[in-house]
């Protein structure tokens, strides 16, 4: 009997070590994104052993890794209601809640009540929490947007795992994306996470890789090559990275692209992810209507819900001269995407399409916004910025475009010519006549050697000359000959021009006849026998005498 019993004993011990190490198995494929390998596995873990937490816990975590999240709350829910009421399960749903962006506070609760449940109150390990326990909250506050869940509670939690475990790298995957998700200056906390998870598992490619996206995101190549060819080298099957090295070169490099992505397709699942980036790089190829092709095959099948699905669409209508198609994928794909999801060069697309459409300009400032915003490259955003300025520029909408191109120098520091007289056109063309003198006069400042300063100075002073505003031109009239006066035989005329408007405003609007005549002998110091100017000198001294007569 006792012999039985080992047997029985022995045997149970067996399957749980093979248990756990396909759920090993599992982690790994999530940890590379093979996301639909994981779910077959953690689903075939499960239909063999419907009560057993571990099991339950992680084909949760596979649903969630496809953003199935009903799918991982239904799970959830059927465990806790037959009676499997374990800490990892409270875990896996507060992780849903989060996922839904709904009660963090509940979550929260569940993750405490975890904690908990599974700390010792006595013995050697008294009063320390479970790693495995504090581990999977950081993995529920790492998942998603930087909206989703609460990373610094995670970093927390992930920290007193690291100090209970010394070996489990993961921990400090999930504490690096947690960081991520905190944005700013945190990417070099996140390295400093990742670089601990290599110091306990130096074949953990994914960290070499995540390490590499932060130097992507600098544009600092000598430093992402070097770490996602340390992915590489540590797991040469390691898909992601052969993705992300098709997306260094999707726009410059199709050849060398094409041969990533063969790799990734390679490694990875084959999956909708796979056959869009296919179709990308068709189009990426120039072969459009393959590429559109391969998006209708895609729309016939499992993946016609897949995310960037439309965007396909879009790119590939937009290049095949489909205006209205393409008009309809891109906002259909913006009326679904979150925030995180949406590529910077979606919001390029999105302004080249909507600006093809008169009227929409407004709703294509906004994309540009939402760019400006996720953009974390200077250059990239007065890009940004300069786009919206010449589409207003385009349409006419010229108020608009000065308030973009305020923007623009205002992110730049500073301003060469080319900037005061763009901005100061654009306000002149807005007919903001007093806007355009305050720039103009700016524009004096900073180049007062150029004429077109002065020039709109002018024009804005002249339109704003009416019975509201009487001889504000002045002023800027005699600004402009003292610029003029540098060189008075080539601005003759010019100088003429403005005294002779000076002059008449007198004249004719304060009845001033002997300041009109002063600016009349300025214009004779010009023109001494100008037969016109002669006669009007006499009138303007007769009408002198007889004011001052009248007074």
């Amino acid at each position: 009997m006792k012999k039985s019993v080992s047997i029985f004993l022995a045997l149970m011990l067996f399957v749980g070590i093979i248990n756990a190490q396909k759920i090993e198995d599992g982690k790994k494929f999530l940890s590379f994104q093979k996301n639909k390998s994981a779910l077959n596995l953690f689903q075939n873990l499960y239909n063999k052993d419907s009560k057993n937490a571990d099991n339950i816990y992680w084909y949760g975590q596979a649903m969630l890794a496809i953003k199935d999240i009903a799918g991982a709350k239904q799970l959830y829910q059927k465990a806790l209601q037959e009676g499997v009421n374990e800490p990892l399960i409270w875990i896996g749903f507060g992780h849903v809640e989060i996922a839904e962006k709904g009660d963090l506070n509940s979550a929260k609760q569940k993750f405490e009540q975890a904690i908990t449940a599974t700390t010792p109150t006595k013995g050697r390990k008294k009063n320390k929490p479970d790693a495995e326990i504090l581990n999977a909250i950081g993995r529920a506050n790492a998942y998603g947007d930087s909206k989703t869940g609460d990373p610094n509670y995670g970093i927390e939690k992930l920290r007193q795992a690291s100090e209970y475990n010394k070996t489990d790298a993961e921990i400090f995957i999930n504490m690096g994306k947690c960081y991520q998700k905190l944005g700013g200056d945190n990417g070099g906390e996140a390295v400093k996470a990742y670089t601990e998870a290599l110091a306990r598992d130096p074949k953990y490619a994914e960290a070499d890789w995540r390490i590499g996206l932060i130097y992507a995101s600098q544009d600092n190549k000598e430093m992402y090559e070097r770490y996602y060819n340390a992915a590489i080298a540590a797991d040469v099957e390691f898909p992601p990275v052969y993705l992300s090295y098709y997306r260094v070169y999707e726009q410059t490099d199709v050849n060398t692209a094409k041969s990533y992505l063969d790799k990734y397709v390679q490694y990875a699942d084959k999956d909708c992810g796979t056959d869009y980036f296919y179709a990308d790089y068709l189009f990426r190829a120039g072969k459009y209507q393959e590429s559109l092709e391969k998006a209708q095959a895609m729309s016939n099948s499992d993946c016609k819900t897949y995310d960037r699905l439309p965007v396909l669409y879009a790119y590939n209508y937009d290049r095949l001269g489909d205006s209205i198609q393409s008009k309809k994928y891109i906002e259909q794909y913006f009326a679904k995407a979150s925030t995180e999801e949406i590529e910077i060069t979606d919001y390029e697309l999105a302004v080249k399409i909507l600006s093809k459409f008169p009227g929409l300009e407004m709703e294509a400032a906004n994309y540009l916004q939402k760019a400006i915003d996720k953009e974390t490259k200077q250059e990239n955003k007065l890009k940004y910025i300069k786009m919206a300025a010449d589409m207003f520029a385009k349409a006419g909408m010229y108020a608009e475009q000065v308030i973009w191109l305020q923007k623009y120098n205002d992110l730049k520091g500073s301003m060469g010519e080319y900037d005061y007289y763009i901005i100061t056109n654009a306000s002149y063309l807005s007919k903001d006549y007093v806007q355009t003198m305050a720039y103009a006069q700016k524009y004096i400042v900073a180049f007062p050697d150029k004429p077109q300063g002065y020039a709109f100075n002018v024009r804005a002073a002249k339109a704003l000359d009416t019975t509201t505003n009487p001889g504000i031109a002045v002023n800027a009239l005699l600004q402009q000959n003292d610029y003029y006066a540098k060189d008075t035989a080539t601005n003759k005329k010019y100088i003429v021009g403005n005294l002779y408007y000076i002059m008449i405003y007198y004249a004719d609007r304060e009845k001033d006849y002997n300041t009109a005549l002063e600016y009349c002998n300025k214009i004779l110091e010009f023109i001494p026998e100008d037969q016109e100017m002669l006669n009007i000198k006499k009138v303007l001294e007769e009408r002198a005498k007889k004011s001052a007569k009248e007074k």
